[in-house]
């Protein structure tokens, strides 16, 4: 039995946390309602972005892992990443989140 949460129910939750943490959240790329990988643009008052991803261990769980960085060098190849994964996963649901205190919100709620 897949004890999962419905994947537009778990990105409704994020966007609800970044909110009530006086933060703000949307959605970027809508996937599969249900079942879509999520994808989380963390940025921090309005700085550079952090990818994060949802991992599978090989324990079997599934960990929050921050896979991509967005540099100031070169801001848009972070957007041609997440273009790329849109495009490749159609499934995939991309959340950006602008919060005060990334670390504290990823760890309170990226769990």
């Amino acid at each position: 039995m897949d004890t999962r949460l419905p994947a537009h129910l778990e990105v409704n939750g994020f966007i609800r946390a970044a909110q009530a943490a006086g933060g703000f959240g949307m959605v970027l790329n809508k996937g599969e309602r249900d079942g879509g990988t999520i994808l989380i643009v963390m940025v921090e008052n309005q700085g550079l972005a952090v990818l994060y991803e949802r991992m599978p261990q090989l324990d079997g769980t599934r960990k929050w892992d921050q896979v991509k960085v967005q540099v100031s060098e070169n801001k848009s190849d972070f957007d041609d990443y997440l273009d790329r994964r849109s495009t490749q996963d159609p499934d995939v649901w991309i959340v950006e989140l602008t919060v005060a205190d990334r670390e504290r919100f990823v760890r309170d709620n990226l769990t």
